[in-house]
């Protein structure tokens, strides 16, 4: 196969942060390529770079592509070439069409007019090819994020894509939309698009990939022939992290106390459909010192369950009782909420978790400025003295906490999170998918926080979507379909066929 790309030496550098060193990848004509590696590795400032998105010029080395050497100045520059990057985060414009959507900046017009019957037929033509059979005048914003995923496909097919570059493009999707987008990466490979894959899902980088490059802090480590060399999960593992994880879960002897927090007939109905009811009649309990999980396939009602008792922060016509050691709660606001020892870490850290243009240090502080404050004035010693102690703790992998927290990755992002609700000093830790889009290395590095969490006698509630992970952390596992409980699970009892089973039973 001949050589589509070749990055030789790309040297990026950030105020205080080298984010690459000397990197090196080649990428063969028609295959799926894997780009792998931590949280904070490189992965998609590399990307960043290759598609023109850090311009010739803010960075050291040489990109050639098909032969010739390319110094991209805008994405533009390098779309016309057909490389084309599907970032974590979809760019689509809710308001618009889907054909509005596909060739925005690309418009099909004649003498400055849109040419709207041609654009209708060539999105057709194009929604065909990804798998989709929508209206292209429906709005983007009204189908369901796969289905968005699959229009951003449509938009780089538009394109005349030689090159996609898919960075997470199953971090948001359930099962059966990820095992779609597989398929679908498979079928342009017939149809001989070459494809880069950024992905923490080692099943599914198993399932696609060709070649696997791996990097580690800012460099490239090694390039694996998926098939020739026999890869297995542990070997990618052992590169990306520089050690053998033997065991993905951090062991742990539950010391499990009495009852800290109990739900009773709690139910919810859907905030602008009156009368669906998104959480119906469910019980449980958390017990202090105990790690409970809830299982459930998308749109089960665990977001909303979670959500809706974080001080009814989700619904309408909430009904049922809430009560700690005991003691009824009436949590009418999140602040009586957290005024109650508990908090709730969202699935959705950039959008809901995080003030991304804000440093460490606010983000940290941010849930409990009353305990570093004094008269309402914010101690700003005070306030840096906890932050640094989070960042320690944590381990936080950033030069200072006067960094912006954007620019830090996904898993140093998330220790923000849990940082800013650990320091509300809560009784109930309420997880909502608390290790998504963030690689093994970090993952392990969570797992351990909220091990030590538990350690401590708080009692944790996770939601997640893996069940691996539920399975490697959880001491019970409620089940959870069409809003109600369907079946609670020991440890002991626990295995992926159970959950599934209740996962899909009416209860």
């Amino acid at each position: 196969m001949n050589v589509l790309l070749e990055m030789r030496n790309i040297t990026k550098t950030f105020p205080g942060v080298k984010a690459l060193g000397n990197v090196n990848l080649k990428v063969k004509e028609g295959e799926i390529h894997a780009l792998m590696g931590e949280n904070g590795a490189g992965k998609s400032t590399l990307m960043k770079v290759l598609s023109g998105v850090y311009p010739h010029g803010s960075y050291e080395g040489d990109i050639l592509f098909n032969g010739t050497v390319c110094e991209f100045r805008s994405i533009r520059h390098s779309e016309e070439l057909g490389i084309v990057i599907i970032h974590q985060e979809l760019a689509l414009i809710p308001q618009l069409s889907i054909a509005e959507n596909i060739f925005l900046g690309n418009e099909q017009a004649k003498r400055g007019v849109i040419d709207w019957n041609e654009t209708t037929v060539r999105t057709l033509e194009l929604l065909k090819k990804v798998g989709l059979s929508e209206n292209p005048n429906t709005e983007a914003g009204s189908i369901g994020v796969g289905k968005q995923q699959l229009v951003e496909i449509a938009k780089a097919l538009s394109k005349k894509v030689k090159l996609l570059i898919l960075d997470e493009p199953t971090a948001a999707l359930n099962e059966e939309d990820s095992e779609n987008l597989l398929r679908l990466m498979l079928a342009f490979k017939e149809q001989g698009i070459t494809s880069i894959i950024i992905s923490h899902k080692l099943n599914e980088i198993m399932k696609v990939a060709d070649s696997i490059t791996i990097l580690r802090d800012g460099h490239t480590i090694e390039t694996l022939d998926v098939r020739a060399d026999r890869i297995t999960e542990e070997r990618i593992i052992r590169g990306m992290v520089g050690r053998d994880l033997t065991h993905r879960y951090p062991e742990r002897e539950p010391k499990i106390g009495g009852t800290l927090f109990e739900a009773k007939h709690w139910t919810v109905y859907h905030p602008s459909q009156g009368d669906r009811k998104v959480v119906d009649d469910v019980s449980f309990e958390v017990k202090r010192g105990e790690i409970v999980g809830i299982a459930g396939l998308m749109g089960a009602g665990r977001t909303e369950l979670a959500m809706s008792i974080f001080g009814r922060a989700y619904g309408k016509r909430i009904s049922g009782q809430l009560f700690k050691e005991g003691q009824e709660l009436k949590l009418n606001d999140i602040s009586q909420a957290i005024e109650a020892g508990i908090a709730y870490v969202t699935e959705d850290r950039k959008e809901y978790g995080l003030i991304l243009m804000d440093d460490i240090k606010r983000n940290t502080t941010l849930a409990n400025l009353k305990h570093i404050s004094k008269w309402f004035v914010v101690d700003d010693n005070r306030e840096v003295v906890e932050a640094e102690g989070f960042r320690g703790r944590m381990k936080i992998k950033t030069p200072s906490i006067h960094q912006k927290t954007g620019n830090l990755s996904g898993g140093n992002q998330q220790k923000v999170v849990l940082s800013k609700w650990i320091f509300t000093g809560p009784d109930l830790l309420i997880l909502d998918e608390p290790t998504r889009g963030i690689d093994v290395g970090a993952k392990f590095e969570i797992y351990t926080i909220i091990n030590e969490l538990a350690d401590q006698g708080k009692g944790i509630l996770m939601i997640s979507s893996e069940l691996p992970e539920l399975l490697g952390m959880c001491d019970r596992i409620y089940v959870m379909n069409e809003g109600r409980l369907t079946g609670v699970v020991p440890r002991r009892e626990a295995s992926q066929e159970v959950l599934m089973k209740y996962m899909t039973s009416r209860g």
